[in-house]
């Protein structure tokens, strides 16, 4: 069975938010191993410096670096300059990570403030939900209906309609 692994920085703070990806990771242990990495986020001043911006990605890069160093794994970095997909097209790229012998799927979702370039770089996939801005809670919530979405596509079930 794949493991999925939603990296994300920082906390959901809201109950509501938390119940809701925890609906989604139930659903979809029934088909693979989910799992939501939820990592520090960088303190930073209300109004930080461009220079204070780069050093906490490339921090929050450090915290990331493990998950795209797992052997066998596919990355995909969430950003706004990524490639939109279909719902059906992720199901694919999924189910095509499991024909290739992917042992682990790794979604990363940084921060307020994005990715750093150097994850970017080392991501299989640049991936984006879409050329409007959403808050951050729920671009998380989002994204694990998104993975359970395209795990029903495969499994042909009427959840996707």
């Amino acid at each position: 069975m794949i493991k999925i692994n939603i990296v994300t920085v920082g906390k959901l703070k809201e109950k509501y938010w938390r119940d809701a990806v925890a609906e989604y990771v139930k659903r979809l242990g029934a088909h693979c191993k989910p799992e939501i990495v939820e990592l520090n986020e960088s303190r930073l001043p209300d109004d930080p410096s461009q220079k204070q911006k780069l050093a906490a990605l490339e921090s929050e890069a450090k915290a990331m670096q493990p998950y795209l160093d797992i052997k066998g794994s596919f990355t995909f970095a969430m950003c706004v300059e990524g490639k939109q997909l279909t719902s059906e097209q992720l199901s694919k790229k999924l189910d095509d990570c499991g024909t290739n012998g992917i042992s682990t799927v790794n979604f990363i979702i940084g921060s307020s403030f994005g990715i750093a370039d150097s994850i970017k770089a080392q991501a299989d996939f640049r991936l984006s939900m879409s050329e409007m801005t959403f808050p951050h809670q729920l671009a998380r919530v989002m994204l694990a209906e998104q993975i359970y979405r395209a795990f029903q596509i495969s499994a042909n079930t009427k959840y996707h309609k």
